[in-house]
């Protein structure tokens, strides 16, 4: 019954991750802290490189307040992971990008908050990512 009670729900929740997601990725797109953005297709769960390597992406991270800091996606609730300072930090910089992952990418999970909240949290995150560079 509980299944069936998400199913109904589904499509709006859906709608409302993507139209989140578009926004986020217009604002990062704006920001020199933000190296690049691969946008989604369609969906709510991207990457983006920051300028300043891991050290960028570890105090990134340390900033969020709104964000949930955890490795899983497709939550309620917007989720953030920086894999080299975490799933990857076994590895030095060309043993990562080897595995496909950059040193400056974070991964983002956005969920169904409001997108200006979630933006005002990654404005300050980005401010002190910065503060490395």
């Amino acid at each position: 019954w509980l299944h069936l009670l998400g199913l109904e729900t589904l499509a709006l929740r859906m709608e409302r991750h993507v139209a989140n997601a578009q926004q986020i990725t217009a604002y990062l797109k704006t920001r020199p802290e933000v190296a690049w953005v691969r946008e989604p297709e369609m969906g709510s769960v991207f990457t983006f490189g920051l300028r300043g390597g891991r050290e960028a992406g570890r105090r990134f991270i340390d900033a969020l307040e709104l964000w949930s800091h955890l490795a899983n996606v497709g939550d309620s609730k917007s989720l953030v992971i920086h894999p080299a300072s975490t799933t990857h930090s076994q590895l030095g910089d060309d043993e990562m990008r080897k595995a496909g992952v950059e040193p400056e990418s974070v991964r983002l999970s956005v969920g169904l908050e409001d997108a200006g909240d979630l933006i005002w949290d990654l404005d300050n995150a980005l401010r002190a990512a910065d503060r490395v560079t």
